[in-house]
């Protein structure tokens, strides 16, 4: 019987109350769209996250009224603005637990006049939340004109001051230098921008549903490896982190970045932070953490993964495809939601 792997205690991340949104970004890590069932976390569950949370979620480094990308707690999905009642509520309640750093990760699709946006804004910093990130990319764009990101930028930093993070800056100055104002699809911005510098202003993780829905783009800016290749190379970030993990309205505690993967049950997070993880109850999560990708790639070569002729154009990419693959043989508890899976082309 195989020793139970620790998991780091959370000091920050994000709480997914849906992964439904009204955009299907190309790049999104966690497959979000307009198909997914909205299964808006419930009132009970989103309490009882909360109150795992509260005295482990650490404040910005300027204060727990102050705001930062890798601080506190941000409210996401999806887009919580699908509801904003639901949102209050979280706001409301995280407030209540004395959560500190807490705001909003939005794509303002819902800022559609100033009176609607300013008032959406002011009824959230009342309720408790400290701040806002706005999304601004080339694939936001695709779902989002530009005249709303502007809108909700502008009046989100008289309400919120210094707390408005906008991510990524150098996109939302390119955009108003270019006099956008209506959504642009992904060629058409292809069509504007040099090839070499497609990708240069983004932090951008080829994983998620970007290598199937990017690959032919992608191929062309980054080369294209043999599995193998991996077996030795680091992860973007760290699996197991305490910084920027996720928590999402199936109760799936998700590490980092890694959509599709769940360590555990977030709504018993203290029973989970005591225990660890069982490798030989959670074999996915058993491979990746004991023998890395390597370990994952023969365990599911076992199983009847083939490796794509075409190669991967990240580390990433492998472990989605393998786990992907492993989701149509059999039910591992550690591979969700799986609805993620079926999202992601």
């Amino acid at each position: 019987m195989a020793s139970p792997i620790p998991i780091p205690k959370p000091i920050s991340g994000g709480l997914i109350l849906s992964y439904k949104c009204q955009a299907e970004c190309r790049h999104c890590i966690y497959a979000c769209s307009q198909r997914w069932s909205a299964d808006w976390i419930s009132p009970e569950d989103l309490e009882a996250i909360l109150r795992q949370l509260s005295g482990k979620i650490m404040s910005n480094v300027f204060g727990p009224r102050t705001t930062g990308l890798s601080y506190g707690l941000h409210f996401t999905g999806g887009e919580p603005f699908l509801n904003f009642d639901l949102l209050c509520t979280a706001v409301e309640m995280a407030d209540r637990f004395k959560i500190p750093s807490t705001f909003v990760e939005t794509n303002c699709f819902w800022a559609f006049d100033d009176d609607t946006t300013r008032e959406k804004l002011r009824i959230l910093k009342r309720k408790g939340l400290r701040g806002i990130m706005i999304s601004v990319n080339p694939f936001y764009l695709e779902y989002v004109p530009f005249e709303r990101t502007e809108r909700a930028v502008r009046l989100a930093i008289d309400v919120f001051g210094r707390n408005v993070m906008v991510y990524q800056l150098e996109y939302f100055r390119k955009f108003k230098a270019w006099g956008l104002r209506d959504k642009v699809p992904f060629e058409e911005y292809l069509g504007r921008e040099k090839k070499e510098d497609v990708l240069r202003h983004a932090e951008f993780f080829v994983t998620g549903r970007a290598p199937y829905a990017l690959r032919r783009i992608l191929g062309e800016l980054i080369p294209s490896w043999p599995a193998e290749y991996f077996f030795d190379a680091p992860c973007d970030t760290p699996m197991l982190r305490s910084w920027h993990n996720h928590f999402d309205n199936y109760g799936n505690y998700i590490p980092g970045f890694c959509g599709g993967i769940s360590l555990g049950d977030c709504r018993e997070l203290d029973d989970l932070l005591r225990a660890g993880i069982d490798p030989d109850r959670y074999p996915v999560l058993g491979f990746l953490l004991r023998n890395d990708i390597k370990g994952l790639y023969t365990f599911a070569r076992g199983l009847g993964y083939i490796e794509q002729p075409d190669g991967y154009l990240s580390k990433c990419h492998l472990c989605v495809d393998m786990r992907r693959y492993l989701v149509s043989c059999g039910d591992f508890e550690e591979l969700r939601p799986g609805e993620f899976y079926a999202h992601l082309q």
